[in-house]
């Protein structure tokens, strides 16, 4: 009686919110969103499947709401941007910021497609708002969004099987080196320019080479703005 007691407390406390919360924890630290089950959610949560089953009606509805919970609660900084180049650069790193705090959302956002007002409102509309009133047009701002945002999902997910390229990390300085000797031991013969830009290799997930591609689309994008006010 005890148990079932206290069973039914947790099963009060469920809510959808807590639901998503639970499977973004599950997900993040796999690393994997396939290794996410209803069966493993309901146990993490301490409760029964069918109670899951009250809030979403399959796994792909959870999936759904995780992609629009992630994305709802994006932030852009607060202080106001110099200029269009500036607002490119919070926008690049704010989306960046947003693959690595949730690595599963990279799986979602090329899965599935979000309608949800909260998701279009935190992630789409209040980027497109920085960049416009940064001083980019309209239709420049969309495309400006719509390149940071796959830049973003692609250099994450390149990154991620690729730790030492984080800054920060005590362990990245030394992995970078195995890797950069790894490569500078292959075949020379065989392997002539990866022996010879070890090193260079070894640095392409690198959050330099982040700010490097980052760089040179907002250069190109601030010579376009030149042009059309021209």
């Amino acid at each position: 009686m005890a148990r079932e007691s206290r069973r039914s407390g947790r099963e009060t406390a469920l809510s959808a919110d807590r639901i998503i919360e639970a499977a973004l924890r599950i997900s993040d630290a796999e690393g994997d969103i396939d290794r996410l089950t209803v069966r493993r959610l309901a146990a993490d949560l301490g409760v029964g499947t069918m109670s899951l089953y009250s809030y979403f009606r399959s796994k792909d509805e959870i999936l759904d709401g995780m992609a629009d919970h992630v994305l709802g609660r994006m932030r852009l900084p607060p202080e106001p941007d110099a200029g269009p180049a500036d607002a490119l650069r919070t926008v690049g790193h704010a989306f960046l910021a947003l693959m690595r705090e949730h690595p599963s959302v990279m799986r979602l956002f090329a899965t599935r497609v979000t309608s949800s007002r909260a998701a279009l409102r935190g992630a789409m509309e209040a980027v497109l708002a920085r960049l416009v009133d940064a001083g980019i047009p309209g239709p420049q701002a969309a495309r400006c969004y719509g390149f940071l945002l796959t830049y973003a999902i692609g250099f994450a997910s390149y990154q991620k099987p690729r730790p030492w390229g984080r800054s920060g990390r005590a362990a990245s300085a030394e992995e970078r080196r195995q890797r950069t000797h790894f490569y500078a031991a292959l075949p020379i013969d065989e392997f002539p320019h990866v022996v010879e830009l070890a090193g260079d290799i070894s640095d392409l997930p690198s959050d330099e080479q982040f700010d490097a591609g980052l760089e040179a689309y907002i250069d190109g994008t601030l010579r376009t703005l030149q042009h059309v006010r021209a």
